[in-house]
């Protein structure tokens, strides 16, 4: 038995964390997703509703959109604090497309706070309409961007001298801009983005007209959403032999595409017969699949494809000083949330009310 074979069958402490950080990564698309695909409906905003459409989206991501970003902000902080030699690499390797996502979220934040309190005359409106949405739009793309980069192995740890014979091109822009496979995990993530937000917006209104267009923009984003996941399964196979197989043939791939195909039938049909309680729980169940399908394909690696996560880990007393620090932290955290959405999705107008 070799060392990678013995670590998928052996759970430690940096399994701990990665675990964790994958959770969070979960909640984030959950959550922060969502919001992201409100800007891109934002975006195409069309007909005698479209006001009505952006008023919505606004209402419904305004209350919580800053507190969803905790989500991202602790993968990071588990990152460059359990696996700083990772943290490194990645933050060094991916420094363009990591700094244009954060120039993304910081314009898009920006620009709908500034659309919100500036002045309500159409061009100032469009102005920072047109800001948010792009940002929206593009943003998840280059998050996608970097994950197809380092699950395709495109981003491996080189020695020094290594990384000194290559051009700026091929180091830092090459792995993610030149690569089919990390393109269509950008797309991918554009789309399952906005499939979960138009599955949510159903249930932000009581506007049967609303609901109706966002009920249609569910199931075409649905249709995009499985045909961009097969055309990175089929992408994977010439990037990836090891991936490809994880994809389709691994120990427990055939349990996730069940439930992602059983998720995306139900919200199918949900969506089709009006029960939007029913069709936003499916798309959180497919989207979840789609990500602990990418976490269990990978694993044990944390940079593909010579560095797993127990190579890269930080000293143990490390990671049990993080996993303490979670444990307690959990306690403050989830309240929290749990309370900032029973003040603002609860009532007439609440995440779940039918």
């Amino acid at each position: 038995m070799n060392a990678v074979t013995a670590e998928t069958l052996t759970w430690t402490l940096p399994h701990a964390v990665a675990g964790v950080m994958v959770l969070s990564l979960n909640a984030y698309v959950l959550l922060g997703g969502a919001d992201f695909g409100g800007g891109v409906w934002d975006l195409f905003a069309r007909g005698r509703t479209r006001d009505a459409q952006r008023a919505l989206i606004a209402e419904a991501i305004g209350p919580i959109w800053e507190a969803n970003h905790v989500w991202l902000i602790l993968v990071v902080v588990l990152l460059f604090t359990a696996f700083p030699r990772a943290f490194a690499h990645f933050a060094t390797e991916l420094h363009v497309p990591l700094t244009a996502m954060l120039v993304g979220i910081v314009l898009r934040g920006s620009a709908f706070t500034f659309r919100t309190y500036d002045r309500q005359r159409d061009s100032v409106q469009r102005r920072w309409g047109r800001i948010f949405s792009v940002a929206s739009l593009l943003t998840p793309i280059v998050l996608g961007l970097c994950l197809g980069a380092v699950v395709g192995g495109r981003v491996p740890m080189r020695p020094v001298w290594a990384n000194r014979l290559l051009t700026v091109p091929v180091r830092f822009f090459d792995p993610w801009l030149a690569s089919p496979f990390a393109w269509s995990v950008g797309l991918l993530t554009l789309v399952l983005f906005a499939y979960l937000a138009a599955c949510y917006l159903t249930l932000e209104t009581r506007d049967e007209t609303l609901r109706a267009i966002f009920r249609r923009r569910a199931l075409q984003s649905q249709a995009a959403l499985v045909g961009t996941a097969l055309l990175t399964i089929v992408l994977a196979r010439g990037t990836n032999t090891t991936l490809f197989a994880g994809l389709v043939h691994g120990r427990i791939a055939p349990l996730l595409h069940g439930i992602a195909l059983l998720s995306a039938l139900s919200a199918t049909w949900a969506l089709r017969t009006g029960r939007y309680g029913v069709a936003r729980a499916a798309a959180v169940a497919q989207a979840s699949c789609l990500v602990w399908g990418w976490a269990w394909t990978q694993f044990p690696w944390l940079v593909p494809p010579g560095h797993t996560i127990t190579d890269l880990a930080a000293p143990r007393v490390t990671l049990q000083l993080v996993l303490g620090i979670l444990a307690a932290g959990t306690f403050i955290l989830l309240p929290s949330f749990v309370y900032l959405f029973r003040v603002f999705k609860s009532g007439e107008r609440a995440f779940g009310h039918e």
